[in-house]
């Protein structure tokens, strides 16, 4: 394929989500052609399915600036910049009117999951006028058709959510996992809603010791208080879950510390049980109950439970992206240069100094992961975090290096994704912590050598998982 035939085509986005939807924005900006590629049904799907949950972020730092631009000409009414909208909300008064702007609409498709990409007419060995080559983006629809779309670049938007870690020891699935599908809800149900019947004096085990543990645990004891016979087991890999009951008061996000005070309340008064240092080695199904074989502290462990939630974390999705060069941390499974900005081990708080273009780039020119999949295996994400750097993207592909290699700092970086919790933040602290504070007006930031520490708001906790031994 010649240059000038790949400078034809469209720039291939997949995912409709707000991240997805904003490159679509951005692109359209700088005058490139997009193509939004959507697995769900409508754009959004994925938040819409989490919908019951309230986000940290209030709205000024969920809307992207191109959105905006593209939403203003059609009478659309801006949320209150300060309140913290349900993903429900986020999708209704945000996602679906972007999707349905007449610049957006006529470039989405829905129901189109993407099976692979691949740069058009040359595997992944093979070398020879590669970089002329545009790309191949493999898909099928609700009918099971396959179709190829060609592209002249690919923004990989489509997250993570659909990819959760397995609940087996080592990062593999335990032995029968796959037979006890059926108990396994989802790292978010709706506890306190349509999935109320699942949990109804039922047995639950909830598996991780990230926010969505948290949130659904809390909505767990809420429901035990009208529903008595309700049981609640929580299990943790780590020793301590002191990284998850966070800074309380020292945390610069109120919501975030009320999430993790009231956890440990609701522990310390045994309204659930915690076990750590929980190994998860079989699951055996059996009538309208699971059993839950492993150990606990290196002690047998044998539960027999209802439901089981998965709330383990996420891992991006590669197979579909086996015929592209990547060049991916060996560890969090991001693009290299953002993995030391975030890996777990590390960073407690999630946060990162803004990035762009330079820090996503991949050996093959023209392919980016951007969003929450950009991420690879870290667990925290903002979604303005995604928003700039499609706005770097976007700028590189049209040919501005300058706007490309720029970033504005005008959000807190903080690794908080959500809370059926969150409130207004509405004090100050003074504790330090891997994030340093806030700026009090937006800030330029040049990306490369010499870039400054992130900033954000600090979480009151040690970094990363240090924190995750027995408690003292």
């Amino acid at each position: 394929m010649s240059e000038v035939a790949r400078n034809d085509l469209p720039v291939v986005v997949i995912g409709g989500g707000p991240v997805g939807l904003a490159a679509a924005a951005h692109l359209l900006e700088r005058g490139l052609e997009p193509l939004v590629l959507e697995a769900g049904e409508s754009a959004g799907a994925a938040i819409a399915s989490w919908g019951h949950v309230r986000l940290f972020s209030p709205w000024r730092y969920d809307i992207d600036a191109a959105a905006r631009r593209l939403l203003e000409p059609t009478g659309w009414v801006e949320p209150d910049l300060d309140s913290l909208p349900t993903g429900s909300e986020l999708v209704e008064e945000y996602v679906a009117p972007l999707a349905a702007t007449p610049e957006i609409s006529t470039r989405l498709r829905t129901s189109t999951r993407v099976l692979a990409v691949a740069r058009d007419g040359a595997d992944k060995t093979r070398s020879l006028g590669r970089e002329r080559r545009g790309y191949r983006v493999r898909t099928v629809g609700a009918d099971g058709r396959v179709t190829d779309v060609l592209a002249r670049a690919v923004i990989d938007a489509s997250g993570t959510f659909s990819t959760s870690n397995p609940l087996g020891v080592s990062g593999l699935p335990a032995a029968g996992e796959a037979e006890a599908a059926p108990f396994v809800t989802g790292p978010l149900p709706d506890v306190l809603g349509t999935q109320r019947e699942r949990f109804a004096s039922r047995h639950t085990l909830v598996v991780g010791m990230g926010h969505s543990a948290a949130n659904t645990l809390l909505s767990l004891v809420e429901l035990a208080e009208s529903e008595p016979s309700t049981t609640i087991t929580w299990a943790i890999r780590g020793g301590s879950a002191r990284r998850l009951f966070g800074g309380g008061t020292d945390d610069e996000l109120p919501a975030r510390g009320l999430l993790g005070t009231r956890l440990r309340e609701a522990v310390d008064a045994g309204r659930l049980r915690l076990l750590t240092r929980v190994s998860i080695e079989q699951l055996v199904p059996a009538g309208d109950s699971v059993q839950v074989l492993g150990t606990a502290k290196d002690e047998p462990l044998a539960l027999d439970v209802h439901a089981i939630v998965n709330a383990t974390g996420f891992r991006p999705d590669l197979d579909m992206l086996r015929e592209v060069r990547l060049d991916l941390d060996p560890v969090v499974e991001a693009p290299s240069a953002l993995a030391p900005l975030i890996d777990p081990n590390q960073h407690s708080c999630g946060t990162v100094p803004p990035h762009g273009e330079q820090v996503l780039s991949h050996p093959d020119d023209g392919f980016y992961l951007v969003g929450m999949k950009s991420y690879g295996r870290a667990p925290t994400f903002l979604l303005a975090t995604g928003y700039e750097q499609v706005r770097s993207v976007a700028a590189a592909l049209a040919g501005d290096r300058a706007a490309a290699d720029a970033v504005e700092l005008n959000l807190p970086a903080t690794g908080v994704c959500s809370s059926d919790l969150a409130l207004e933040a509405d004090g100050e602290s003074s504790a330090g912590s891997c994030c340093g504070t806030a700026p009090a007006e937006p800030q330029l930031v040049t990306l490369g050598v010499g870039a400054p520490a992130g900033v954000g708001f600090a979480s009151g906790i040690v970094h990363g998982r240090s924190g995750d031994g027995e408690d003292a």
